[in-house]
């Protein structure tokens, strides 16, 4: 799955209220839905696990993922929850919210499930997420409830882009709990790319980071990779050129200046740097700030 093609539609956003005993049998879905618990207690069934939901907690179920809920005590259940496809098609104006067993679905039916294109991201996404962070995670569903309810002129897109907000948290937290190592870090490593943010104009060593840091050169490399998705040296690099490039572009500096300015020794190994990051030489940002000036 190639997140940058996401476009995400919302079949059913709504705040659920269930002041009474209630039980939904089992089923499979044809789309994902997300249920958040915010009030109550709720005992979920998916395959052959079974959890008990809190307040705070989120349950992600998946197209022909085999589920049951049952209410728990005698208080007010409140469960606002989502069903999307991650991906819009033709027909998902058309696909309905299943509430019957794979074996009872018709022929016209079985069209209608949707690929579990989740499970390409690793991390994996469990079913029961016991949430860190229930304040904004909250926040962002009863938005898109309300986006979805009041269906202002454009609220398709506006809705899109909340859901690819709660994507990016969901995804983000899964990460962080599944690599404590990284949490306890941060602290460093943010530290680390502070440093390089704000030394631009030289080459940094990897000794210079471990003492920094307080952490060994290796495995400080691995945190900062797992943390930004780059080795430090990487994202120097990156912040190097892309300070030339618009230097290049929005100054008349001659290029062996800016090469000098961001810590590079000579044109030959500044321009041999940039093709490697941005694929092009130097001077074609310069030509193409010449051709928009001749416009």
């Amino acid at each position: 799955m190639n997140i940058q093609h996401l476009s995400p539609y919302i079949r059913i956003a709504m705040d659920s209220h269930i002041p009474f005993p209630w039980y939904l049998e089992e089923r499979v879905l044809f789309d994902y839905e997300l249920l958040y618990v915010k009030e109550g207690r709720i005992q979920v069934t998916i395959e052959n696990d079974v959890f008990i939901g809190e307040p705070g907690d989120l349950f992600l179920f998946r197209p022909k993922q085999r589920h049951s809920i049952r209410k728990l005590g005698t208080e007010l259940l409140r469960q606002p929850h989502l069903h999307f496809d991650l991906f819009y098609k033709e027909d998902s104006p058309d696909v309905k919210v299943s509430f019957k067993k794979l074996e009872d679905m018709t022929a016209d039916e079985m069209k209608w499930f949707r690929n579990d294109d989740l499970e390409q991201i690793t991390p994996q996404i469990p079913s029961h997420i016991r949430l860190r962070n229930t304040l904004v995670i909250e926040r962002i569903i009863f938005e898109i409830i309300k986006e979805f309810q009041m269906t202002l002129p454009f609220y398709e897109i506006n809705i899109k882009g909340l859901f690819l907000q709660l994507l990016n948290v969901l995804l983000r937290e899964n990460y962080w709990n599944c690599n404590p190592h990284l949490v306890t870090n941060m602290g460093e490593m943010e530290q680390l790319r502070i440093y390089l943010d704000h030394n631009i104009d030289r080459k940094v060593t990897l000794d210079e980071l471990s003492k920094i840091s307080g952490i060994s050169k290796y495995y400080m490399i691995s945190l900062f990779k797992q943390s930004f998705g780059k080795s430090p040296i990487q994202y120097h690099l990156l912040l190097r050129i892309e300070k030339a490039k618009e230097m290049i572009q929005f100054t008349n500096d001659p290029l062996t200046l800016i090469a000098e300015s961001v810590g590079f020794p000579d044109i030959h190994s500044f321009s041999k740097a940039f093709k490697k990051i941005d694929g092009v030489n130097p001077s074609f940002y310069r030509k193409k700030k010449i051709y928009k000036h001749e416009d």
